[in-house]
């Protein structure tokens, strides 16, 4: 007998065919889907594509007609016409006829990375210049007895340095860390070495500078309306041409715009420009106010402040003649007698124009000096991780404190008997020279978010203010009594107000003399005043625009850098402050109105 045929695996079967088929039928179903949406896409990427090449010759269109409207405008001035300023790469046109911008790169193991990179070990490269003919030493005035002939300083408590012998504060105070060998840049005259790069100017990764309102051709138009007033301290999102006569004040080349939210209290003017023949990288008032001192590639400058005259200027003949030498640092002694400058490491005596000291020591260039108060003492900070105090009356080195970063600034307090020093490592630190200990460091949850590269003591000596990468000024009250009992390791500042308010990198900090005003410089080309009791801004300051240096940048589009506030700097009385682009420093009168400010 034949067996009877399984019925349920057939059935079984004829289910898993039918499934079979159906999945087939739906993998056909699918890959037509797919094949239209990769068609699709490849229709968008062809759209995009066409729109981006409508908007490459949309802008070259635009570009043109702003070079044919700055010829237009230069024209009509008389003067010759000068590149605009717009983003986008650059077109070479050959060698270049000016000194071109400021560029920074990588540091060893991250010292400066994350800044910019335009190249591996670069520090500071302020801008290449052409051979020009200037002025020998002797053709220049005499400078007027008032330069040279000072008092004495104020007498201070004396007080004595220990040994020349480095101290072992090491990381942060706490143990030895023996200094890595680098190299300067600049002509040959540090031990080679494998280069750590000093603290550049940053530049941050943007493709065109901050709008400046002012920099497009005048034009008739209608009056435009009244823009939102509310920016808080951020007082460059504020535009001049639409704010009301009472909120700003116009120059030629400058503008000051005050905080609608606050009672103007300051008003401000422009005294003297002081044009220079190459980068102009600091700036310095005597301690009488009477005179201001200018750091430049191989030479320190001295003007006049009363007439904006050049007193003086000093230059060292027997260095390399090959390469740059800036001078990234310049300071008086309190007596008006002598001038330090940074990068090499010299003391100038003004009224002979000779070389009193030149410190040896540092193993990269000095970014930062400070004359103490008793005349004596200096305090210099480099690339090298040390702050160095020298006896400018013996000539030589008393004190070294090495941490474990770049030193970008230091300060002596008024009384002379503590420094503080900035660091890329985002902390400020504060020692008691007498002793060498580390007394306070200021960093962590209160602190800055970036590297500092400014401080400044406040008059009373307690509080300290800083700048930072992180576009904040902070200040500092420290803590009393800063002497450090054996084996207790440093204490840690308060806080106690932070200002924002600038748009990018602050570079320089300082307060008027009379505590009143702190005073901060940034990359945004602005100058900001700030009142300390409230942290609002009272008004701010633009005398440096991008047009002060568009031959630097015909030939390579580094334009974040151009103008920029590099050093800013308050005069004895208060009544004056200089600003420092890259070009050309400015005076600016600042004065407290008599009465309330009425609107007009």
């Amino acid at each position: 007998m034949v067996p009877t045929p399984n019925n349920r695996l057939t059935e079984l079967l004829d289910q898993v065919r039918t499934e079979f088929e159906s999945q087939a039928a739906r993998t056909v179903e699918y890959e037509h889907q797919i094949s239209t949406q990769m068609n699709e896409m490849e229709l968008v990427r062809q759209k995009v594509y066409q729109l981006e090449q409508q908007q490459i010759q949309i802008k070259q269109k635009y570009d043109d007609e702003i070079a044919r409207l700055h010829r237009e405008l230069a024209e009509n001035r008389g003067v010759q016409s000068q590149p605009p300023h717009v983003s986008g790469p650059p077109h070479s046109t050959g060698p270049s006829q000016g000194p071109q911008p400021p560029v920074i790169g990588h540091g060893h193991g991250g010292l400066f990375g994350g800044i910019m990179a335009n190249g591996p070990n670069q520090g500071l490269a302020p801008p290449q210049e052409q051979p020009q003919q200037q002025q020998p030493p002797h053709q220049m005035p005499q400078p007027p007895p008032a330069l040279t002939q000072q008092g004495p300083p104020q007498p201070q408590p004396p007080f004595t340095y220990p040994p020349n012998q480095p101290l072992n504060n090491g990381t942060g105070g706490y143990g030895a860390q023996p200094p890595q060998p680098t190299a300067s840049p600049g002509p040959a005259r540090r031990k080679p070495g494998p280069g750590l790069p000093g603290p550049p100017t940053p530049q941050q990764n943007q493709t065109a500078p901050y709008p400046d309102p002012r920099a497009s051709p005048r034009v008739a138009r209608p009056t435009p309306p009244l823009q939102n007033l509310n920016v808080g301290n951020t007082l460059a999102d504020l535009d001049p041409d639409r704010l009301p006569p009472h909120q700003k004040k116009e120059g030629q080349d400058w503008f000051a715009v005050f905080n609608p939210r606050v009672q103007r209290v300051l008003d401000v003017d422009l005294v003297h420009t002081l044009p220079h023949d190459s980068v102009v990288c600091c700036v310095r008032f005597s301690h009488d106010g009477k005179y201001v001192a200018t750091g430049c590639n191989r030479s320190a400058q001295i003007f006049d402040v009363q007439n904006g005259a050049r007193v003086s200027y000093l230059q060292d003949d027997s260095v390399d003649k090959e390469g740059d030498l800036y001078i990234r640092s310049v300071c008086f002694s309190p007596d008006g007698r002598y001038l330090a400058t940074g990068a090499e490491d010299k003391v100038w005596d003004i009224k002979s124009r000779a070389i009193k000291h030149t410190f040896t020591g540092h193993e990269q260039d000095i970014y930062s000096l400070d004359f103490a108060s008793n005349g004596r003492h200096i305090a210099s900070g480099s690339g090298d991780r040390t702050v160095r105090v020298w006896d400018n009356d013996a000539g030589q080195q008393v004190l070294t404190l090495q941490i474990e970063d770049g030193v970008t600034t230091v300060a002596i307090s008024p009384d002379g008997h503590f420094v503080a020093a900035g660091s890329l490592d985002k902390s400020v630190r504060v020692w008691d020279v007498i002793t060498g200990n580390l007394v306070e460091r200021l960093e962590g949850q209160e602190g800055h978010k970036d590297s500092v590269y400014s401080v400044a003591f406040a008059p009373n000596g307690r509080d300290l203010v800083s700048g930072s990468l992180d576009k904040t000024i902070k200040m500092w009250e420290l803590q009393p009594p800063r002497g450090m009992l054996a084996g207790a390791g440093p204490r840690g500042g308060k806080c106690i107000r932070t200002f924002e308010g600038h748009k990018d990198f602050v570079l320089s900090v300082a307060l008027t003399p009379d505590g009143r005003w702190v005073l901060s410089g940034s990359k945004d080309r602005g100058v900001q005043f700030w009142d300390p009791s409230s942290g609002n801004t009272q008004l701010m300051l633009q005398g440096h625009k991008n047009s002060a240096t568009s031959p630097i940048m015909a030939h390579e589009r580094n334009s974040e850098g151009a103008g920029a506030i590099k050093s800013t700097m308050p005069s004895s009385d208060g009544q004056l402050i200089q600003t420092v682009g890259w070009k050309a420093n400015n005076f600016f009168k600042v004065v407290r109105r008599q009465n309330s400010f009425q609107k007009r």
